[in-house]
């Protein structure tokens, strides 16, 4: 049972939500007064089976080993997280502010920029990979 009070125009309201049944009908009392109220049932999600400690499975996508590049113009992760979206590719030219990765880090996605005018010279991550805090993730030259 789970109580709650709210205001709604100067007027107070005590709800309590008591049992919910087998056909998704609450016992609702507001202010002493009883109801049974039918509500909607929860749409069918489709989960994603995660397995944990593997990384994401995308093989067609191509990734340079962090230890091939020369990482000190990379653009590193800001903060931990996993990737969503690479929005360049080896050999295209950006401009300082071009957003060059999407990074999701609690919940919120987050556009990593290109710190500097040049071109791509390596990706280093893939999407779905996570990446700690310092991790280079793509190397403008």
């Amino acid at each position: 049972m789970k109580e709650f009070k709210y205001t709604i125009d100067g007027k107070e309201y005590n709800v309590t939500i008591g049992e919910i049944d087998e056909n998704n009908v609450a016992s609702i009392s507001v202010n002493g007064e009883d109801y049974n109220v039918q509500m909607e049932k929860e749409a069918e999600s489709e989960k994603k089976k995660v397995v944990l400690g593997k990384p994401a499975d995308n093989s067609d996508d191509e990734a340079t080993p962090a230890a091939n590049v020369n990482t000190n113009n990379a653009v590193k992760a800001p903060l931990p997280g996993t990737i969503t979206a690479i929005n360049v590719e080896v050999g295209q030219e950006v401009k300082a502010g071009d957003a060059v990765v999407v990074l999701e880090a609690m919940k919120m996605a987050n556009n990593i920029e290109a710190e500097k005018d040049g071109k791509i010279t390596a990706i280093c991550v893939k999407v779905g990979q996570s990446v700690l805090e310092e991790d280079p993730l793509v190397v403008i030259e």
